[in-house]
């Protein structure tokens, strides 16, 4: 062995050690990222953890409808929960989990607390669209009645085009929106109708294809994202407007060609 040979074995072994060290300090570093997973669904027709989603007063239900029409979330960890670089890099090349940046998935808010309540607000907000643009649609007027959205320890707003169309379902008289099927489906809504994209679609799908839903209606400007994971059995159906999803269940009904991503 040459002497210089002989005087960079202690160098490289050093800087082995640094970087094992470096390595091992990063593995320990809080990372600001969130993991997160498909979550729970819940029939908008029926009943959440023992109380009725929709309820009506002042005018004709369907008592019981046909189908589910499946709201869909994910389950993400906590906004003060330990992420560090083995859970992102086991995230990533997992294809039922994802990882996204914590200022994603809790965009405000310094504390849990904080971060619910501002959850519950928009699923309130949420709750008070899917109404007003359900009861545009069928040319209702709200004086006359009153329709009530309850899906307790859910927040934020994307079960607002599923709403809306149990709202419809429900007040419509037969409750034969879905023909029987299993629908899931996610969107946000506006008063006037329009859907919008909520994020975390591709772990969604696989939530609904879980509890057994074959269509999942889709935000169209999240179509792809969906396509590019969708799970086996599952037909997906892009929407912009309630009408949009209205007209595609119809098609369905009648055994029609639907768009599709």
């Amino acid at each position: 062995m040459s002497a210089l040979a002989a005087r960079r074995r202690p160098v490289l072994a050093a800087c082995g050690l640094v970087l094992a060290a470096l390595v091992a300090a990063a593995a320990l570093v809080p990372l600001p990222y969130t993991l997160v997973q498909p979550g729970v669904t819940a029939d908008v027709l029926g009943e959440y953890r023992g109380e009725r989603v929709i309820t009506v007063r002042g005018g004709d239900a369907a008592e019981d409808p046909e189908g589910e029409l499946l709201m869909t979330t994910i389950a993400a960890t906590g906004p003060d929960a330990t992420v560090r670089i083995g859970d992102v890099l086991s995230g990533w090349f997992a294809h039922d989990r994802a990882v996204m940046p914590r200022e994603v998935v809790y965009p405000v808010g310094d504390s849990p607390e904080e971060i619910r309540d501002y959850n519950d607000e928009r699923m309130a907000d949420s709750q008070q669209a899917a109404v007003r643009a359900a009861l545009d649609e069928l040319g209702l007027d709200e004086d006359d009645l009153r329709v009530t959205v309850r899906l307790d320890e859910i927040g934020g707003p994307s079960a607002g085009l599923l709403f809306a169309l149990g709202i419809v379902d429900t007040l419509d008289g037969d409750g034969s929106l879905t023909g029987g099927r299993t629908v899931a489906g996610t969107g946000t809504i506006a008063a006037s109708g329009r859907v919008g994209p909520v994020g975390g679609v591709p772990l969604k799908t696989q939530a609904a294809r879980r509890d057994g839903a074959t269509v999942f209606l889709v935000p169209r400007a999240e179509c792809a994202d969906a396509a590019a994971q969708a799970p086996p059995g599952l037909r997906l159906i892009p929407v912009g407007t309630l009408d949009d999803a209205l007209a595609a269940l119809a098609d369905l009904r009648a055994d029609r060609p639907t768009p599709t991503c």
